[in-house]
């Protein structure tokens, strides 16, 4: 046989283990899900180095995602409290201003939908909704679509993230071309493993945020500011993440081209905002913000050495210091990196709002296997290569879930940091190397 046609038949195989993945392997099955996952990423490495039909490449991908369409989330439960947000909406309440224990509670008003049920499947029982309106506005409409269907609600929601990972495949292209980069590269982000499953399989929101992140990167080719802005702050609207990037953003545009930038991005996000915010509103939201910081933990690098640092100084766990702390780090370093480097091209702003993204993660005190989602869209524009590493590594992180107590395994942890680490390092010191060799021929 061919390679061509070993590898239409390794894409059709891993057709297969996506059913399997995605409607018969639960996250306690964590043996099962390591196989299969294994399979459908070697299978993906091999076939992004091939020189083979781009088309039909994006075609794998695409069926590879409607293939989990029917399927209900076996890796995460965040959409139990998609529907239940979506479910108050309907009825008329402000989920920013309800814990949902005071929907369970004794005199509570009866709400269609709003049960106990629902309400033990919950992950965030007793903190505010933290899910920024755009967002909330999807699960208000797939509870409109099916007021009463759990999996229908699911399905709601995965048509629009189907369709907004078609989008973003479709810009990703459009901003290879402009920026003279292999055609191929979009393959790194349409056929990834951990993309498929990540947001088309379990229904995070990232992809929707990539897809107004990348039309404002392609607005901003064209220098279309205004139309960048909006996108932008839609981007904003579903994940507050790419505030993160605004210190790159400036330093590419300048002053003045960043206020036509900004003006409007903060318009949209406003705009946005006013049906549901209110002051009360606010306080619960920074709130829920707050205590992310300060309380959750998952996945972590920096954070659990200190942490551990922090057992043997004090006798106790320090994350409510230590976490915010991290997190002005982050802003601080983002801040700094902008100050100090000069960015011309749209490729290099890319590549910043990657290495941005990297310090958040790497000081982060919660880093869940669909935050990768958005580096291995922005380092497709890149030589570097580690983000796709790491998307095969953060499977590991599921091993917390392998016993009917939620534990994490410390040594796979610091396996996939060592790993992806030696592997950035590496990457770094060839990139050097190519720009030293680059300079010394032009000189």
């Amino acid at each position: 046989m061919t390679r061509n046609t070993v590898a239409y038949l390794l894409l059709g195989l891993s057709g297969v283990a996506y059913v399997g993945l995605g409607y018969y392997t639960p996250r306690t099955d964590f043996t099962q899900l390591l196989l299969l996952y294994t399979f459908v990423f070697g299978v993906y490495v091999y076939y992004i180095n091939l020189k083979i039909n781009l088309w039909h490449g994006l075609a794998a991908a695409i069926l590879f995602r409607l293939l989990l369409l029917f399927a209900t989330p076996a890796l995460s439960d965040d959409y139990f409290r998609f529907i239940w947000d979506g479910r108050l909406l309907t009825a008329g309440f402000n989920p920013y201003l309800y814990l949902p224990s005071w929907f369970v509670a004794e005199g509570a008003p009866a709400l269609p939908g709003i049960s106990e049920t629902l309400y033990q499947q919950l992950n965030s029982q007793v903190y505010f909704s933290v899910y920024p309106p755009v967002a909330q506005a999807i699960f208000w409409l797939s509870v409109k679509l099916s007021p009463e269907s759990l999996h229908e609600s699911i399905i709601a929601i995965r048509a629009i993230l189907l369709m907004a990972e078609t989008g973003s495949i479709l810009l990703l292209l459009r901003l290879l071309r402009k920026m003279a980069l292999p055609e191929k590269n979009v393959l790194f982000y349409a056929l990834n493993p951990l993309v498929i499953l990540e947001i088309t399989g379990n229904l995070h929101f990232e992809g929707l945020m990539i897809f107004f992140l990348l039309a404002a990167l392609l607005f901003l080719y064209y220098n279309r500011l205004v139309w960048a802005g909006v996108m932008f702050g839609l981007a904003v609207s579903v994940k507050l993440l790419p505030l993160l990037f605004l210190p790159v953003v400036l330093r590419k545009l300048g002053w003045r081209r960043f206020i036509l930038f900004a003006l409007p991005l903060g318009l949209t996000v406003l705009l946005t905002f006013i049906p549901l915010v209110t002051t009360e509103v606010l306080q619960n939201i920074f709130q829920s913000i707050d205590l992310y910081f300060r309380k959750f933990e998952f996945n972590a690098s920096l954070y659990y050495l200190l942490r551990w640092l922090g057992f043997r100084v004090w006798g106790y766990n320090q994350i409510a210091l230590i976490g915010p702390l991290l997190s002005v780090g982050t802003l601080v370093l983002v801040c700094a990196m902008a100050t100090v480097k000069q960015i011309g091209s749209l490729r290099r702003l890319m590549g910043f709002m990657a290495a941005a993204l990297v310090i958040y993660l790497l000081l982060a005190t919660t880093v869940h296997p669909w935050y990768i989602t958005t580096l291995v869209a922005l380092t497709a524009a890149s030589h570097f290569r580690f983000a796709i590493v790491w998307s095969g590594l953060a499977i590991l992180t599921y091993a917390a879930y392998n016993t009917p107590v939620y534990k994490e395994d410390l040594s796979l942890v610091a396996l996939e940091y060592t790993l992806v680490l030696l592997w950035l390092v590496v990457e770094l010191y060839l990139y050097r190397q190519r720009r030293r060799h680059a300079n010394l021929e032009v000189g």
